[in-house]
């Protein structure tokens, strides 16, 4: 894995934050995974205090075909074909995809697929965490070994200090966090609100 950026500031604003406080409450990064299989594929992750939607969300954006099906193979607005797995609030999956649009024109239209994986009666995430801390099930918790792991990668980075950009609460971050991704596209900011 290789860190690229990391941006973030403080609500200066919050009872008990000092005025000059520079810790981070925000990451933007660049992921390689060392695997033949992923060589080359870039995976961007944010995190942050108070985003303007609090969610949980993947989406993996997949090439265009190298031959267009359609004249306007690329949506005006939006994004072309993605996988998108909703993890938090609720679970769900999406698949979009560029469809012929009905008519006789060859013309395409965004669709997608969404599933949304709601059991009536449901623990939610804490208490099932809870619940298998109790009865002793470690199947939900990382293991210390993985735990040690993601310090190696993450303590250099803490370490080494960069200076913070300050963002607006209820934003997506500091704008400075859009030219991390910009050779690349642009973030997905999930919604609120399932779709």
């Amino acid at each position: 894995m290789v860190w690229c950026a990391r941006q973030g500031a403080r609500n200066r604003k919050e009872p008990g934050v000092a005025k000059d406080s520079d810790v981070e409450t925000f990451c933007a990064l660049r992921l390689f995974i060392d695997s033949w299989r992923w060589q080359w594929v870039p995976w961007y992750l944010r995190s942050g205090k108070c985003p303007a939607a609090t969610a949980a969300e993947v989406l993996v954006e997949l090439k265009p075909p190298l031959q267009r099906l359609f004249d306007d193979s690329a949506p005006v607005d939006g994004r072309a074909n993605y996988l998108r797995f909703r993890l938090s609030p609720n679970s769900a999956v999406a698949l979009a995809v560029r469809v012929k649009r009905a008519g006789k024109e060859f013309v395409g239209e965004q669709r997608e697929l969404y599933l949304l994986n709601e059991q009536p009666g449901e623990e939610a995430p804490y208490e099932r965490l809870l619940s298998d801390a109790m009865a002793g099930n470690g199947a939900l918790f990382t293991s210390e070994e993985a735990v040690e792991a993601a310090w190696v990668v993450v303590d250099p980075v803490l370490n080494t200090h960069h200076r913070v950009h300050p963002y607006k609460p209820d934003s997506w971050g500091p704008k400075q966090a859009d030219t991390l991704i910009a050779a690349d596209g642009s973030w997905h900011n999930p919604r609120s609100v399932v779709a």
